[in-house]
């Protein structure tokens, strides 16, 4: 009773469409109409710009950073990870938003900081390393996803290691139509790096 509590809250924090609620009260723009259409924080950085695309990736980030260590206030034998699964899923499908979310890959890292802020810096350090060679948001998320996994298997941590894989496995499939673009050479890169 008490995981389903809190995965039913972490779902519902994780249906925060951050992406939906910026463009709309802040730029009277739905960010759904433009772009790729998807909430997450890489569209919001094409269509409204830095200031909110850095507001909506860090509360993205938040969101499974909160949803994660919010049980530990309250229960001590339930498994934060597992609850900042559920805040994956929210954000991925959100009920505030029909269903149509972001792409995991903002709110992972963020119940990855919740549990194990050491490894958070590596991912940023990875995503950045591999952005900064690629210039590919999408390429740089997957790729990180899949060093993160090495990293905890290294770290001999098997239950972090079973979450990083399912949470890489939500970010590579989120991916999908990207990698058909990167195959397809037409997959947009940045130009600011």
């Amino acid at each position: 009773m008490t995981y389903l509590l809190f995965a039913l809250i972490a779902y519902v924090i994780g249906s925060i469409p951050s992406g939906l609620i910026v463009g709309k009260v802040w730029y009277k723009t739905d960010i759904r109409e433009h772009g790729s259409g998807n909430l997450g924080g890489t569209n919001t950085f094409r269509v409204l710009g830095l200031k909110a695309g850095l507001i909506v990736t860090s509360a993205d980030i938040l969101k499974g950073t909160i949803a994660t260590i919010l049980p530990l206030f309250f229960v001590t034998e339930i498994n934060p990870l597992i609850i900042g699964i559920f805040a994956v899923i929210g954000h991925m499908y959100p009920v505030f938003a029909r269903f149509k979310g972001g792409k995991a890959v903002a709110t992972s890292g963020g119940v990855i900081l919740g549990v194990n802020p050491i490894l958070f810096a590596i991912i940023l350090a990875t995503f950045f390393l591999m952005l900064y060679a690629t210039k590919y948001v999408s390429l740089s998320s997957m790729v990180t996803g899949v060093i993160t996994v090495i990293v905890t298997i290294l770290q001999n941590d098997v239950g972090l290691t079973i979450v990083t894989t399912i949470l890489t496995i939500f970010v590579i499939y989120r991916h999908r139509a990207n990698i058909k673009r990167i195959l397809n050479k037409t997959e947009p890169k940045i130009t600011w790096m």
